[in-house]
């Protein structure tokens, strides 16, 4: 009697971009060694903006950035230039959002003046997309597509909540499929509403 073959595999969870730019202290990843030993990565393409800076309204995942390097389909395009095999590639997507008090209700866009954190719970605005799916619906928010950042933004008076949901969701995956990464994952499965956008992924990249 023959025992079951054990598969090991060995991953690594890893920032949006093999360098860390956006730190104060200039450091990067190994890609070359990277790319030789683990199976895969799971490259965390959300947090760019956050309660850290109160300021002004920020898309915490977007996929795509006008003005800066800050984005998904930047850091992603790092890494595989940087050496790491696309099929080794995981894109990660956050399933809470991040949310702001703007500083006047009128202005609402993307980089809008806020003067603190949002509704979310936990001090730091954070969000989950069960929630937001209440808030729009109770406080009947605008929500907005935004097609040139791919990403999603909705308000309700002084309350700006970014995240993803089953549009950008699906155009998120779409990019990956096209750029032959190895998958994506969510953090977390359990932040979802009904699986709404953990059901949109998956038929998008049966698709």
């Amino acid at each position: 009697m023959s025992l079951p073959t054990k598969v090991l595999l060995l991953t690594s969870s890893v920032y949006f971009s093999p360098d860390f730019f956006l730190s104060t202290v200039p450091r990067s990843y190994p890609v070359a060694v990277m790319a030789e030993t683990l199976d895969w990565i799971n490259a965390m393409c959300f947090d760019y903006h956050g309660w850290w800076n109160t300021s002004e309204t920020g898309l915490h995942a977007a996929l795509y950035d006008p003005e800066k390097n800050i984005s998904t389909s930047f850091g992603l395009g790092a890494w595989i230039r940087e050496g790491m095999p696309a099929k080794k590639v995981v894109l990660g997507m956050p399933l809470y959002g991040r949310t702001w008090e703007l500083k006047e209700s009128e202005e609402h866009g993307v980089g809008s003046p806020a003067v603190n954190v949002g509704p979310g719970k936990g001090g730091r605005g954070i969000m989950v997309y069960g929630d937001i799916v209440r808030f729009n619906e109770e406080n009947n928010a605008t929500v907005v597509h935004d097609e040139e950042r791919v990403a999603v933004y909705s308000y309700a008076g002084k309350s700006w909540l970014g995240y993803d949901d089953e549009w950008s969701v699906r155009k998120k995956v779409e990019y990956g499929m096209k750029m032959g990464l190895g998958g994506y994952f969510f953090w977390a499965l359990g932040f979802d509403h009904n699986w709404t956008l953990s059901q949109t992924a998956w038929s998008a990249w049966e698709y």
